[in-house]
């Protein structure tokens, strides 16, 4: 899945978000490819504004209300990246709950594109909040690592660099604690193909090149692959395309919908899935969203594993952690001490205080330095060093768990193979209902058979 900046070119009017000028300065961009917050009159960043984003996908805030009904009907607290509306929208994850309720099956469905040794921490907290999902719900999940994706995209990669990066890249998903039972982490290269390769090739002629470019921003100069792309990453939404877990018998299999976490900028790439997925009877996936990791720059651009000065990677020594961000997480202090103790500082743009509430578990502690901060008791270098040591904390434990982390161990993760679905089996013993054949269709092939001719539904058979 893409996460790097600079890829295709803006986006259209059909796009992800407008990318005309504000009145009073430059209009923020979030696309798959880019991810820029906007500027004032004068010049100044400022944070992205994820309302806006909601009325521009036209997704819904995930409210209290739904937060309760999922703690009722899990027993589970929400995730503290859901109390705190770090994951905080959403499209029909109302019905995914319905299903679960009525212990009807689905599964979970995220992805990465490797394009880089090393996973940094902002892809890391997607992953974990997958794995608290997935724990809840007790779901398979299936994680795509789309390595033709990152070979399309950048001229400077081989065939060969994006694989190695896919294999430490899924040693570092394993590494947050998946259960090997329940996981299937797959490379696009090595699993294209079958029934896999069935969807991609009918979901791509639902798709017209026009809506491609509208929705992505290819032009004339992206290769043929770049534009086919979005298929591929679309398909993995459909339970038929994996039948070593779901079944061979896509009758069955076909109603399984999907709940994909996701980064907001992903959202185009379902939207185009969901738009389409009717045409070939498939159920439409669910998607739950996350705002981004800033970079240690400010909340204007997310964490880029293409530039190390923004991100905090997982092999960072504590030293390097300790170093970047003393040096560069930016500070929402004011300029002397003692307009700090005067004026307080601003939680809303400190790096330091945004990484505490992606990380810190303990709500009243992080209510504590919040208050501490904006009163002006607590001081930035106090603030950065909590939240080094917090940031250390999750490096090495993740560090200890990736050591564990075998070639044995990966294979098994990423070989084709049935899952543990507890209510699976059941649901596909179930006889499928054929909907019942009205009198006009019936009249009509009566007519079809009289007559000797071809139907419109067999007419291509004919052709054979």
């Amino acid at each position: 899945m893409a996460d790097e900046p600079g890829q295709p070119p803006a986006m259209t009017q059909q796009s992800l978000a407008s990318q005309a000028p504000d009145l009073n300065g430059t209009a923020q961009s979030v696309t798959p490819f880019d991810v820029q917050g906007g500027t004032d009159k004068d010049g100044r960043p400022l944070a992205i504004d994820y309302n806006k984003l909601v009325n521009e996908f036209q997704t819904k805030l995930i409210d209290n209300e739904l937060l309760a009904r999922f703690e009722r009907l899990t027993g589970r607290r929400p995730h503290r990246l859901m109390r705190r509306k770090i994951v905080f929208s959403h499209r029909e994850l109302d019905q995914i709950l319905d299903r679960y309720e009525k212990k009807e099956p689905f599964f979970l469905y995220t992805g990465r594109g490797p394009s880089s040794d090393s996973m940094h921490i902002g892809h890391v907290i997607p992953f974990e909040f997958t794995k608290y999902l997935q724990e809840v719900f007790d779901v398979p999940l299936v994680i795509m690592l789309t390595d033709d994706e990152k070979y399309l995209f950048n001229p400077k990669f081989t065939i060969e660099d994006v694989q190695g990066f896919t294999r430490k890249n899924a040693k570092d998903i394993i590494a947050v604690g998946f259960n090997p039972k329940k996981t299937f982490i797959f490379s696009d290269l090595d699993y294209m193909g079958g029934a896999f390769y069935h969807n991609v090739v009918k979901f791509s002629r639902t798709v017209t090149v026009n809506q491609s470019k509208g929705a992505f921003g290819h032009n004339d100069s992206s290769n043929i692959g770049i534009v086919q792309f979005p298929a591929i990453q679309s398909v993995a939404a459909f339970a038929t395309s994996f039948p070593s877990i779901f079944g061979s018998d896509p009758s069955k299999s076909s109603t399984i919908p999907c709940l994909i976490p996701c980064a907001i900028d992903q959202d185009v790439y379902f939207r185009m899935t969901r738009d389409h997925a009717f045409q070939l009877k498939y159920p439409k996936p669910a998607l739950i969203h996350c705002v981004f990791l800033p970079a240690l720059q400010g909340s204007s651009q997310k964490m880029s594993a293409s530039k190390d000065h923004t991100s905090i990677f997982m092999n960072d020594e504590p030293n390097k952690i300790k170093n970047k961000v003393n040096r560069h997480a930016f500070s929402g202090g004011q300029d002397t001490r003692e307009e700090h103790k005067r004026l307080g500082g601003r939680t809303e743009l400190d790096v330091s205080f945004q990484y505490l509430k992606f990380f810190l578990e303990d709500d009243d502690e992080l209510e504590i330095i919040r208050q501490g901060y904006e009163s002006g008791e607590l001081e930035t270098g106090s603030l950065k060093a909590r939240c080094i040591k917090e940031l250390q904390i999750f490096v090495k434990e993740f560090q200890e768990r990736k050591a564990k982390v075998t070639d044995e161990l990966l294979d098994e993760f990423m070989t084709a193979r049935k899952l543990d679905f507890p209510d699976l089996d059941e649901f596909l013993a179930r006889e499928v209902e054929k909907p019942a054949e009205s009198k006009a269709a019936k009249k009509k092939k009566e007519k079809v058979i009289g007559t000797g001719k071809p139907s419109a539904d067999n007419v291509e058979l004919s052709r054979v």
